[in-house]
């Protein structure tokens, strides 16, 4: 359950991150680096919903 929340946090952190990182390329008018990073981003972020949906089912299984 920890490794959950670590998981959770390194990857919005990594989200954000690269969030950040596209919109630097976006106003430096690089847009496919913009666009490749936003990707990444977006995938990032799926990927901790993913995640935050995992930890939740197993909150609920717990306190059943």
């Amino acid at each position: 359950m920890k490794d959950l929340k670590v998981q959770i946090e390194i990857e919005s952190s990594r989200a954000v991150k690269l969030s950040q990182e596209a919109m630097r390329a976006f106003a430096m008018q690089d847009l496919v680096q913009g666009k490749a990073l936003m990707k990444q981003a977006v995938d990032a972020g799926k990927h901790c919903q993913n995640l935050i949906q995992e930890y939740n089912k197993t909150l609920l299984s717990i306190s059943k």
